[in-house]
This record gives C-alpha cells, sequence and structure tokens, in this order.
C-alpha cells in the first residue's frame, strides 16, 4: 500500500533491538553461482571497498579493493566490475543533461542528482511537484547492469537471458531501486520480457557477513 518510506535504511541502523533487518539476497546469489547454466557477475559501489576492511580489523578507510575482487572470485562470481565505470557514464549522461537544460532550456534548474533512490523516493513521495528537476540520468549501477546484459554479453557472446547481475552496495534503498518498473532496459532492447537490469542487490553488511 501506500507509504511514506523511502527506503532509505536509516531504521535498520538506528533500530535499538535489532529487531529491523534487511531482506538478505544471499541465498538468491549463492543459488544462481552454484548453477552451472548461469553466468553471475557482481559489481562493488566505490564505497564498499573503503568501508569493508574496517570490519575485518582494518584501519577505518582501508581501501581493500584488491583483497574484495579477489573474495568476490573466490566466493564464485564469474566477473567482478567496477561501479566506478558507470559513475563515469553518470557524470557524463548528467553533465551532458545540464548543459541542455542551461543552454536549451529542455527543462527546469536547478537539476538534482538522481542517484540515489532513496533520494528520488523522497522527492516523489513530498514534492511531486518538484520532480522534473530531478536528473532523467539512471543511477551508476542501473546504468551497469543494462550496459552488463546488452554490451558486455554481446562482446563476451553470452546469452543475456544466462547473466544474473549482483550489485553491491553502502545501503538498502538499491535493493527496492533495482525492482522499479523502469529499471528493465536491457529487456526492452533485447525484446526479453521480465528481463530486469539488475537481478539481486547485497548491502555491505551482508558481503561481511558472507566473506
Amino acid at each position: 500500500g501506500d507509504t511514506s518510506c523511502v527506503g532509505c535504511g536509516q531504521c535498520i541502523a538506528a533500530c535499538p533491538t535489532g529487531a529491523l533487518y534487511e531482506k538478505s539476497n544471499i541465498d538468491d546469489v549463492l543459488a544462481a553461482i552454484a548453477d552451472e547454466t548461469k553466468h553471475v557477475v557482481v559489481q562493488p559501489a566505490p564505497s564498499v571497498r573503503a568501508a569493508l576492511g574496517e570490519e575485518f580489523g582494518y584501519p577505518m578507510g582501508t581501501d581493500v579493493e584488491g583483497k574484495m575482487a579477489a573474495a568476490l572470485r573466490r566466493i564464485g562470481f564469474d566477473k567482478v566490475f567496477d561501479t566506478n565505470f558507470s559513475a563515469d557514464l553518470t557524470i557524463m549522461e548528467e553533465g551532458s543533461e545540464l548543459l541542455s537544460r542551461i543552454l536549451k532550456g529542455t527543462g527546469p534548474l536547478p537539476q538534482f542528482t538522481s542517484c540515489c533512490p532513496a533520494w528520488v523516493k523522497y522527492m516523489e513521495n513530498f514534492h511531486p511537484d518538484k520532480t522534473a528537476h530531478l536528473s532523467s540520468a539512471k543511477s551508476p549501477i542501473g546504468m551497469q547492469g543494462a550496459v552488463i546484459k546488452t554490451y558486455f554479453a554481446h562482446k563476451k557472446h553470452i546469452d543475456p537471458e544466462k547473466i544474473i547481475s549482483v550489485a553491491v552496495t553502502p545501503c538498502t534503498a538499491k535493493k527496492a531501486e533495482i525492482a522499479r518498473e523502469e529499471l528493465c532496459d536491457a529487456g526492452k532492447l533485447l525484446n526479453i520480457e521480465e528481463m530486469r537490469d539488475n537481478d539481486y542487490v547485497i548491502t555491505t553488511k551482508e558481503l561481511v557477513q558472507w566473506c
């Protein structure tokens, strides 16, 4: 039903009794990895490599990118992507859109970022009259999921229907984001109904529990 919740996950972080928790997708991803017919790929968000090490005794903020990538391969992922790549795509898309709004008047100013699904949901819930100010660009994981199932699949001659795309993110809001109705562009392009740009999201906390 209708709710004012924006899915930011702060209730989980602040719950004093531990009664609130995110829905884990670890078992779903493990099942996909165990399925030899699937090509399971993963993309960690930039912040994950700076937060993951702290849970294993490293000083706060230590970059454990190499260890993280190695661990993900040991877990069984067939390919490890970096969401930094699609963050650059987002910068280009949002930057181009901003220039168009400024120079050609194609949209209202100021232009707001659309990278955070909790922020987008907040705008939709509480300021629906201002949503035109949001950039039309997808978030980085949204872009990368679609690129993986189209460009990557084509270059590597992999059936996109066999690809399971997983994102590792710092927050639970991304779990809701990938389920949004509009985030299925790869399927639309390939005429494959029910295909999602991304299939699962696991949080940094889930990855810590997994490792």
